[in-house]
């Protein structure tokens, strides 16, 4: 809970998200005095928000956009969080939020492919050793992990084409996946989110000696 964190520790400020059901108990009782932002579609934001549907835009996308913002201002920035879902979200170096994709993330695929079939085995992400598998355990890794990172790899090729030179940064669990197989360059950060959270709060809350 926030009020652990913040129990005798000199904090002024707070802003706290939450992409599910948040907890009553989850926030307080926090010390008096302090300021709590909660992130929402209505915050006010240091980048221009062009999502047609912001109230739907998820929270740890925004965050994570805001986080790519913080560290490479004037950049066109794609933020692809690869965790439970694969998503992909492009800053232009105007600062404008244009917009992203969501698909299944590495596990999600190997999972849908036991789960939806009868007799296909569950496989864990490990490494590729060839384009094609030589197995039915190696072609379900390769369908599910190598498919992921073919067509990543594709997408940044084309945002490359339509917005030009890209910073690609990566978060999420999965995240060294790509970095071990991608032949892009990309930055990987995996408290991208907590950036942009925080970046977020100072453009809100002036701090306070």
């Amino acid at each position: 809970r926030l009020a652990e964190y913040a129990y005798n520790q000199k904090v002024q400020n707070v802003i706290f998200s939450s992409v599910g059901q948040l907890e009553p108990d989850a926030i307080g009782p926090l010390p008096a005095g302090l300021t709590v932002l909660q992130l929402s579609a209505q915050t006010p934001l240091p980048i221009v928000n062009a999502y047609a549907t912001p109230e739907t835009l998820g929270k740890d996308r925004l965050a994570a956009v805001v986080g790519a913002f913080e560290l490479f201002p004037g950049e066109n920035c794609l933020v692809i969080d690869a965790g439970t879902c694969l998503t992909t979200d492009l800053l232009s170096a105007e600062g404008v939020y244009v917009g992203g994709n969501i698909s299944p993330g590495i596990r999600m695929r190997l999972r849908a492919m036991h789960e939806f079939t009868a007799r296909l085995p569950l496989v864990e992400p490990g490494p590729i050793d060839d384009l094609l598998g030589s197995s039915t355990e190696t072609a379900l890794r390769n369908g599910g992990q190598l498919g992921a990172i073919l067509e990543t790899e594709q997408l940044i090729t084309r945002c490359e084409e339509r917005f030009g030179p890209l910073r690609v940064l990566f978060t999420g669990g999965d995240a060294e996946v790509f970095e071990k197989s991608l032949k892009k360059k990309i930055f990987v950060n995996h408290n991208l989110v907590l950036l942009g959270l925080n970046k977020i709060l100072r453009y809100n809350v002036p701090l306070q000696d």
